[in-house]
């Protein structure tokens, strides 16, 4: 079920500054819940206060008006990331074009934007995407795993990583800098090497100027819950391997963490893929390195 609701503020600012991921200072969530249906997504947490994420998107209705004010008020122009806690792109997007409206105004303001998205919806704001490239603009695809039949267990509601990489490959041919969120590598389910090179060669050959890697997931309340009745469906047994080797931590990294690690980065360098990003910096308006 889709409803709409008014939201008071529409961007959120990190307490210590920039994210260290991704040079991101304000958050933008133009919907509530998702509709891509991760059987992983860490925002099912009863942390984060989404109720309904499984049933309901909420869309905020008045999300572009309140954007525009608050950016008129900024005196700090910072990356404006999107895609932590829903898909901007997700389906309803396509009919609702709130990020679509969201971008255009940034480019009025002259923001930069990071972007993550399991979607191949956002090459339809490629020319708004160069606009505010003229800045700084990063488009992240996440990519869990190169096999679209494995996918479709994970993500069922996402775009196929094929056509995830498709899209990539739109974007970096029009000069939009694009690359990989390769997490969460699932524990047991995705943490081979094969999947690893599968990742990276196809980004490469997409135009990824980076890929960017965390070899487990986070396991918490009501997102472990979730995730744990999908692998009883999906995986069976495979549960119980995560009982056994996690038992109630919080972070369930592979077992194979350092032996992927080693394959990424010698995949990495031999494809001249970085495994960090660029990112904006307010005072020089460039796209350096803050690592």
């Amino acid at each position: 079920m889709v409803r709409e609701i008014t939201a008071k503020t529409i961007l959120s600012r990190g307490s210590h500054g920039p994210d260290p991921w991704f040079g991101v200072l304000f958050g933008m969530n133009l919907y509530r819940g998702c509709q891509h249906r991760c059987i992983y997504c860490d925002s099912r947490s009863e942390c984060y206060g989404i109720d309904t994420f499984d049933t309901d998107v909420l869309v905020k209705a008045n999300a572009i008006e309140l954007l525009r004010a608050e950016l008129s008020r900024k005196r700090v122009k910072g990356t404006i990331g999107t895609g932590a806690m829903n898909d901007p792109y997700m389906p309803l997007e396509e009919t609702a074009n709130q990020t679509g409206q969201a971008l255009a105004v940034i480019a009025e303001f002259g923001f930069p934007v990071h972007v993550i998205t399991k979607s191949a919806l956002v090459i339809r704001d490629t020319d708004i995407l160069k606009r505010i490239a003229r800045i700084y603009a990063a488009v992240s695809f996440t990519v869990t795993t190169a096999d679209d039949s494995l996918a479709r267990k994970l993500e069922p509601g996402a775009s196929a990583p094929s056509a995830r990489f498709r899209a990539m490959k739109t974007l970096a041919a029009a000069g939009i800098y694009t690359g990989v969120t390769m997490m969460p590598v699932l524990p047991f389910v995705e943490d081979t090497a094969e999947n690893v090179r599968a990742i990276v060669a196809t980004a490469a050959d997409c135009g990824a100027s980076y890929v960017i890697p965390c070899f487990g997931m986070t396991l918490r309340d009501r997102q472990r819950a979730y995730y744990y009745a999908q692998l009883d469906r999906l995986f069976p047994g495979v549960r119980q391997k995560y009982e056994a080797r996690f038992g109630g931590n919080y972070e369930a990294m592979s077992p194979h963490a350092r032996e992927l690690g080693d394959v990424f980065e010698q995949e990495c360098a031999a494809r001249g893929v970085a495994t960090k990003m660029r990112m904006y910096q307010p005072c020089e308006g460039t796209q350096t390195t803050l690592w």
